[in-house]
């Protein structure tokens, strides 16, 4: 029998229920929301800075939506703008030394 091997939390590779989605939105009409992983709570950095006001992101595309201002369109959804730059997303509920999905 073998002995499993020691493996520092440096060193160890996380699993794919460790990282978040690629992508995801918060609105429920998208069909990349998930409610579940939304339970979670997701951190995003964007171009180094942790954002809290993020509609969507996609982080192999590099970019994430954020609410334009107060404005709404006609039907009352709120109007967002595409940010491009390095995207970075965590699970918040895993703590500070959570793996980061990112390019």
């Amino acid at each position: 029998m073998t002995e499993p091997e020691n493996t520092s939390p440096e060193t160890a590779t996380p699993t794919t229920g460790d990282l978040p989605p690629d992508r995801l939105a918060i609105s429920p009409r998208s069909p990349f929301f998930d409610a579940d992983k939304l339970g979670r709570g997701i951190g995003i950095r964007f171009k180094g800075v942790v954002r809290h006001n993020v509609e969507e992101y996609c982080v192999s595309e590099s970019w994430v939506r954020v609410q334009a201002g107060r404005t709404f369109d006609r039907k009352g959804n709120p109007l967002t703008i595409k940010l491009t730059g390095a995207v970075e997303a965590w699970y918040e509920d895993l703590g500070e030394d959570a793996p980061v999905l990112k390019l």
